[in-house]
């Protein structure tokens, strides 16, 4: 017997035994055993998390706090779902989708996977790149072409590494876990303790912080209460103008950060950790604790910390350059650029004005003359660096102390995200060749997230940066809404699960719970693919993407049903 199958029948007796002693042995075994949900707390943990809490904050301060939490608890269903059955069967997600349920779902979901971890490993390795230079080394690096190629390389030879420590078992494995426990810890520390020093100096409202977890449909389709209070102020045809500007930012936004939430990818990761791990249906319970404590719970008081930070500096708030009265001034401001856009918006209300031929300048003695809220309102429709929150906290922690500990915080999150997009995009090229979870293909699969990841300085950057977001993006939150009716079929297939298909109380608990978070999905991905659809360029790209798959998925559900008649 190998030492790996040692390792885990030794975990399945701990477990046995402490549920025989009662829910605190329990507890303490699951606390021992944890991990999965740990790698997909490092994933979630990322910058698409930090920058859609971050918006959330500017635009709904603490009010709009209940999204993420919302969110996170479909993403945990779901993911509770697929560890359900892929821990009662034993059969790979990608082979047992494609034999029992629809071979198009099954191909969609693991490309679509593989696109995923390749594009958005960019992103993060350039937020480790800004962390080190902004926060973490200031001075020490620079911003030019070859110091982000060194810079990258480093850190892929890094995340290599911790890959390599995941994929041995006994110590080595046991030592990344500890490294990614200690990641996502370092991230929750930084980001709780703002928050922490926050309410000791009395600069936290609690009363609106807890209300703001109480889910609030009307966001969808309506300001917040202190940006609409402000736009009420204004005359009547420029409300319906903020309104509509400050709404479409609004929904981008709840859509954004409900889908980093849980992405397509994670849902892959999920089932195949558990598989490399050895787990079977004796860890069904461990599962679920897994995902509840090592991935939910640092995911809600990070996001949520971030908003809480996030609005009591910016929202219904601008820097004091945009409220001057000096049109020049007002061009100095770190806003004004962000805010050019809405602004030549707002001045086409008026029919006289000819809007390609005004100046900066122009623009700016026109923010000179406006009022302080309607400047407040343009300003909170500006995407901000996420950076600059840094220096919003600066006055509360110290400068050189804030710099620090938002630097760890960013560059934890960024990391953690590098490592386990690669190795997820490890265990999706030993599934497509259909090999065990390790060898070549493994190796294959980590480098081609990680190089691509790595050559962000190249391709993440000005129109190809826009281009690349919109498409990855408008196809990985249309494969999410899929992926979960799978799970969701996969639940209630006798031929799949047998004796193990929840029948009674807990087939209705399971199909109520399901169902809620497929439609969240649906909802979100139709919103979302509808507003990419009215990009120019990649409009027409996103629409006959989202038409061939779901014609390929309906002939698939055909092809199934032959199929199956003639066995």
């Amino acid at each position: 017997m190998s030492n790996g199958e040692n390792q885990i029948d030794e975990d399945r007796a701990i477990i046995t035994q402490a549920m025989g002693k009662g829910p605190l042995a329990t507890l303490g075994a699951f606390m021992k055993l944890s991990g999965p949900g740990w790698l997909q707390s490092a994933i979630t943990l990322g910058g698409g998390s930090l920058a859609g809490a971050l918006f959330l904050g500017i635009l709904g301060g603490t009010s709009m706090l209940w999204l993420q939490l919302v969110a996170i608890i479909m993403g945990v269903i779901m993911l509770s779902a697929i560890s359900y059955v892929t821990l009662s069967t034993g059969e790979r997600p990608f082979r047992a989708i494609n034999r029992h349920i629809n071979p198009v779902l099954g191909w969609g979901w693991i490309y679509g996977t593989i696109v995923a971890n390749m594009i958005f490993c960019m992103p993060q390795f350039g937020l480790c790149f800004t962390a080190l230079q902004k926060n973490l080394l200031p001075g020490t690096i620079g911003g030019g072409r070859d110091d982000k190629i060194m810079v990258s390389a480093i850190i892929l030879a890094a995340a290599g590494i911790a890959v390599v420590m995941n994929s041995r078992r006994g110590l080595a494995a046991k030592m990344f876990d500890w490294f990614l426990k200690g990641l996502v810890g370092i991230v929750v520390i930084c980001f709780v303790g703002v928050v922490g020093l926050m309410a000791s100096k009395g600069n936290l409202d609690l009363g609106a912080v807890l209300s703001g977890f109480i889910p609030d449909l009307s966001q969808w389709s309506a300001p917040t209460a202190k940006i609409a209070a402000m736009i009420a102020t204004l005359p009547e045809n420029v409300q319906q103008f903020w309104t509509d500007q400050v709404v479409a930012q609004q929904r981008d936004v709840m859509i954004g950060a409900a889908a980093t939430a849980v992405g397509i990818n994670m849902t892959f990761l999920l089932p195949y950790s558990m598989l490399r791990r050895g787990w079977d249906k004796s860890f069904r319970g461990l599962a679920r604790f897994d995902l509840s404590t090592g991935m939910a719970i640092p995911y809600i008081l990070v996001t949520s910390c971030v908003v809480i930070a996030t609005a009591s500096q910016f929202h219904a708030q601008t820097d004091e350059s945009f409220l001057s009265s000096d049109p020049a001034e007002v061009q100095e401001s770190p806003l004004y650029k962000g805010a050019v856009g809405a602004i030549k918006k707002r001045l086409a209300l008026d029919e006289s004005v000819d809007t390609k031929a005004l100046t900066d300048a122009d623009v700016a003695a026109f923010v000179a003359g406006m009022s302080v809220e309607e400047r407040i309102v343009s300003s909170a429709v500006v995407k901000r660096d996420a950076f600059e929150l840094s220096k919003a906290i600066a006055p509360l922690l110290g400068e050189d102390t804030a710099r620090v500990a938002f630097g760890l915080g960013v560059f934890g999150m960024g990391f953690s995200t590098i490592i386990i997009l690669m190795l997820i995009n490890g265990f999706a090229f030993c599934e497509i060749v259909n090999k065990p979870l390790s060898g070549p293909p493994y190796v294959i699969g980590c480098l081609v997230a990680g190089l691509s990841g790595a050559s962000w300085w190249y391709f993440w950057e000005g129109d190809s940066q826009v281009y690349l977001a919109i498409v990855v993006s408008a196809f990985a939150i249309m494969l999410l809404p899929i992926a979960y009716i799978t799970f969701m079929m996969m639940m209630n297939s006798r031929r799949m699960l047998g004796d193990d298909k929840p029948t009674g109380t807990n087939a209705v608990v399971w199909n109520v719970l399901m169902g809620v978070s497929v439609l969240g999905a649906i909802v979100a991905a139709g919103s979302s693919m509808y507003s990419k659809m009215q990009h120019p360029t990649v409009g027409p790209v996103v629409v006959s993407v989202a038409g061939l798959f779901l014609l390929a998925v309906i002939t698939g559900f055909i092809h199934k049903a032959q199929t199956d008649s003639d066995q």
